[in-house]
């Protein structure tokens, strides 16, 4: 009979607590439910933390905490042999820490016996005639407490094991169920005394009487999602009279109604119509933030009373108004770079790229730069501050060092047919939901930034619209129909600023309706006057404001290597890098690009300096076109670029000499890797007119195979 009993008992502890066989599940109360299925073993964690019987012998992840398996088990039988001195029934596994004392409770039992159980080493329990106790001191002035500090029900004002209070202050008063409740809510990080808010005094009290006091993050902090209202923006429009019809808190994705927040506190908003800015303008100051950073400035408010559309400001009178970064004044973090080049700006920039780490391998197939370099950017170890290690896996002429500045020459070239539209050297950027989806206006810019610090060459393909819009420069210049480039729409908008009557600009309008429509320009007309505002409006949409998620891309792909960042500060420095053709090459500036470096035996230095003029006076026949090599072959030939790079040569470009013993068998050799030429010394210039054309035809041949 007893041997069915006990297999009923192992059966019954395989869903319940092997240790208190209660099937609870209450953290809280009895702590974390454990369960290892692998050997049918249930417990709950504070009822194998007090019992007596069983120790941390494992680390933390062996067991349950550290608790082997075997050392429950072995526990699990010592108790099985023990009676609860409350329930009566065996299994009981906690016992008092006063050794006279021969009391032993299931954890359960002793809870509702008053026991009390400390959660600090060594995890002693007390029965009810041992158990700590309070009081208060007694010089003590303190008045009886009216209610509990926790829950704030009226409380018994007498020490007991309901009744705890806080030592430090000793007028916090609370129920253990309640102050348990708190600990269990707050954690170790922030249960503290409600009253006087003391930690260390009260969580060392708390511990002694009793209170488990979790090592976690507070409840709140773990609660998915328990931040999520401090992700949501601000979207209240707070001007003094709000002109939208649908409403303060309505926000349009572009347009007038679009909700701007003050670009300071981002705690304030207005639509762009309440606050009269135009569609273009994105930064906007609340009146508290502007008098916080200028008093004297005059900038826009919500306050301002909104004007009719026909008596508006003019463009540059209302850009004079905006705070923004670029037209606050701005302090160089680094001195050296206030009115420096764009080449000076880019080498110090430059400096980020180390030669200590591996390169980033680029190898291109065929003519494929531009697929070559996409793949390098969206690789999860691209690092753009690493050096490029390229190779052409078609052509093994390109002598290697100049892999790297070919590489970027073409892929200038190429990137200028990706997100861009318009003509040779005045593109814009295209609206592609392609391009937007697989991101490649943040890929091409962090492209663009790339080949400048690396050595690419000048861009020169972007249209002063896109200069202007992305780095206000020239500032305060309003755009025009012919900023939109020729696109099919753009003669439509021409008729519209060439209507001579009312008539005929409410025609132009009608045949260019649908596009008005998008634009959310199509609107009624009584004057012939209205139409500059409405040809504004157009360019401000179609160039700004239908692009306005392709510029945020653009510009985060720009700022890599800080590059966005400081033609930002000086855009007056940089925008014939990015607005203009590169400077035709003359013989003149090629003969300054290199440094001549004599021979130190005088008897040659007289043959040398008769070599340089043979250099000078071969540069402007190639100029003129009397030579079969051009100026640009030249330079390929001594560097491996056909341009100056947009950051200079590095090292620059030098000429040394070579006396050979055979003067007219004698050809010119060069260094790409290190910007080096070697011009043999030779008697006269027909010869070294030949022997240079021969060297430099040969590489444009084998590069052409």
């Amino acid at each position: 009979m007893k041997r069915r009993i006990r297999r009923s008992e192992q059966e019954y502890s395989i869903d319940c607590c092997a240790l208190c066989k209660l099937n609870e599940n209450c953290p809280d109360k009895y702590g974390e439910k454990i369960t290892l299925k692998s050997h049918e073993l249930t417990v709950h964690y504070f009822c194998l933390l007090m019992s007596s019987g069983v120790y941390q012998r494992g680390e933390e992840n062996e067991g349950i905490y550290g608790f082997l398996v075997d050392d429950i088990k072995q526990e699990v039988s010592r108790s099985y042999r023990l009676k609860c001195a409350v329930c009566k029934k065996n299994g009981a596994s906690v016992g008092c820490y006063i050794k006279s004392c021969r009391k032993m409770v299931h954890f359960p039992c002793g809870k509702q016996h008053q026991f009390i159980f400390q959660f600090t080493d060594p995890f002693p329990s007390y029965c009810k005639d041992h158990s700590p106790t309070q009081s208060l001191p007694v010089s003590s002035c303190v008045s009886e407490p009216l209610s509990c500090s926790v829950c704030l029900d009226p409380i018994e004002a007498v020490l007991s094991y309901s009744v705890l209070k806080c030592p430090a202050c000793h007028g916090s008063w609370f129920h253990r169920d309640c102050v348990q409740n708190q600990a269990h809510s707050a954690a170790m990080f922030f249960f503290r005394c409600t009253l006087c808010n003391n930690k260390d005094m009260f969580q060392q009290e708390m511990l002694r009487m009793g209170i488990h006091i979790p090592e976690r993050d507070a409840a709140w902090e773990l609660e998915e999602n328990a931040y999520g209202e401090l992700l949501q923006v601000y979207q209240h429009c707070d001007a003094i009279k709000c002109l939208s019809h649908s409403g303060r808190t309505n926000s349009s994705r572009t347009g007038w109604f679009q909700i701007l927040r003050c670009m300071l506190c981002g705690s304030r908003g207005t639509h762009r119509k309440c606050a009269s800015l135009n569609t273009f303008e994105t930064d906007w100051a609340c009146e508290d933030c502007a008098a916080a950073v200028d008093a004297t400035a005059s900038l826009p408010r919500h306050t301002d009373s909104p004007q009719p559309a026909g008596q508006r400001r003019s463009r540059s009178s209302k850009r004079s108004l905006i705070l923004t970064p670029r037209q606050s004044p701005i302090v160089c973090k680094r001195p050296s770079l206030s009115g420096s080049s764009a080449k000076e700006i880019l080498q110090e920039l430059a400096s980020q790229i180390s030669q200590h780490h591996p390169s980033m391998p680029v190898v291109v197939s065929g003519n494929k730069v531009l697929e070559a370099a996409m793949e390098l950017v969206k690789r999860s170890d691209f690092k753009p501050s690493h050096a490029l290690a390229v190779r052409f896996t078609s052509s093994k002429h390109i002598p290697s060092s100049g892999n790297t500045r070919h590489f970027l020459s073409l892929l200038v070239q190429q990137l200028q047919n990706t997100i861009f539209e318009g003509p040779d050297g005045a593109k814009n950027l295209t609206l592609d939901a392609q391009a937007l989806r697989e991101d490649v206006y943040f890929d091409v810019g962090c492209l663009l930034s790339l080949s400048l610090i690396h050595g690419g060459p000048p861009l020169g393909f972007f249209s002063r619209a896109l200069y202007q819009h992305l780095f206000n420069f020239p500032r305060d210049t309003p755009l025009t129909v012919e900023d939109m480039g020729n696109t099919g729409f753009t003669d439509k908008v021409k008729k519209i600023q060439e209507s001579r009557s009312l008539e005929e600009l409410r025609e132009a309008m009608q045949s260019a309706s649908e596009y008005l429509e998008v634009a959310g320009c199509m609107r009624p007309v009584d004057s012939l006057s209205d139409k500059d505002t409405l040809v504004e409006d157009i360019v401000s949409f179609h160039l700004i404001t239908r692009l306005q998620l392709p510029f945020q891309r653009f510009c985060e792909g720009l700022k890599t290597l800080g590059v966005f960042d400081q033609v930002q500060m000086f855009p007056g420095a940089f925008v014939s890098l990015f607005c203009s053709s590169p400077d035709k090459l003359t013989a003149e500036t090629m003969s300054a690009l290199f440094t001549v470096k004599f021979s130190e035996q005088e008897e040659t230095t007289g043959k040398e300096s008769a070599v340089v003029t043979f250099w000078r006076h071969y540069l402007v026949e190639c100029e003129v076109g009397r030579c079969a090599t051009s100026l640009e072959d030249v330079l390929i030939y001594a560097t491996s670029a056909d341009v100056v790079p947009a950051i200079g040569f590095s090292p620059n470009p030098t000429l040394s000499f070579l006396n050979p013993l055979d003067p007219a068998g004698a050809f010119p050799k060069s260094q790409p890797s290190s910007n080096h030429l070697v011009l043999p010394v030779v008697p006269s210039y027909q010869v070294f007119k030949k022997n240079m054309e021969y060297a430099v035809c040969q590489l444009t041949v084998m590069q052409a195979i």
